[in-house]
């Protein structure tokens, strides 16, 4: 993903999906669902979302997601890249306007990281779209670095557009809080991420770790120093970096001198 990436007209399709809360009411007539389905193993797909992708006639999503939940349903699938995105998804909205029951699958929970498709499904469906939170990799990745999420503080850069807030946030709060982070693939992977942080003064000494493809077969966890990480800065493609695109940083606070008391 890159600055270069179309977010279509009317702007970031995220401030479509954050302008409101959702209706209060649970009795809406034929919902879109908007399905959280987890880091990847099935067995973190929650029933309510299981229920909602087995319900349905029509499951949208990008490829590689909806291939994880195609043994879930009989629904016909509508998968797409970001090339044939907008126009995949009018299909779908097609199909739910004649009356169908649709449902739109995102990796991991919607509420991290996924508010642009979410955005997007919103902008071309004509009936309201319930979000079905899942089990995040960041929840599994704070799991595994034993950094507590009111301890920590989580960014997510994989989006489009800049990234220069999101930045500063990593940047004025790392060696105090835990940092969780989303890299965006390819140009701000880990190593990236940890050469702008020593850069910007953090202690290079801090534990850094990088967990990749989390809950499936081939989960890989390294374990560094914020320093060691950062020798890895400067890909731009899949081949220049040693990290996955499936991968969370994490970077854990000085909790020294508050374990020594």
């Amino acid at each position: 993903m890159s600055d270069d990436y179309d977010l279509d007209a009317g702007g970031d399709p995220a401030t479509v999906a954050a302008a409101t809360p959702e209706a209060t009411s649970v009795a809406e007539a034929d919902p879109v669902f908007a399905v959280g389905i987890g880091p990847g193993d099935p067995a973190y797909l929650t029933r309510r979302g299981a229920r909602a992708i087995s319900e349905a006639d029509v499951v949208v999503g990008f490829e590689t997601v909806v291939d994880l939940v195609a043994a879930e349903t009989d629904a016909d699938l509508l998968t797409c890249g970001y090339a044939d995105e907008a126009a995949t998804l009018d299909s779908f909205a097609d199909r739910v306007g004649d009356g169908e029951r649709g449902t739109a699958v995102l990796m991991g929970d919607p509420n991290h990281s996924g508010y642009q498709f979410l955005g997007k499904v919103q902008r071309a469906v004509d009936a309201p779209v319930r979000v079905i939170p899942g089990i995040s990799s960041l929840q599994v990745a704070a799991s595994r670095a034993r950094t507590p999420m009111e301890d920590s503080t989580f960014v997510t850069l994989h989006k489009s557009g800049s990234l220069d807030d999101d930045l500063d946030r990593l940047a004025s709060t790392v060696g105090d809080r835990h940092l969780l982070v989303l890299p965006r693939p390819f140009d701000w992977m880990p190593g990236d991420i940890a050469a702008l942080l020593v850069e910007s003064g953090a202690d290079p000494t801090l534990d850094a770790l990088v967990l990749e493809r989390l809950t499936r077969s081939d989960e890989a966890v390294t374990k560094t120093t914020l320093g060691g990480l950062a020798d890895s800065a400067g890909g731009a493609d899949r081949d220049s970096t040693p990290y996955s695109d499936l991968s969370v940083l994490v970077v854990r606070a000085d909790v020294s001198a508050e374990v020594e008391r």
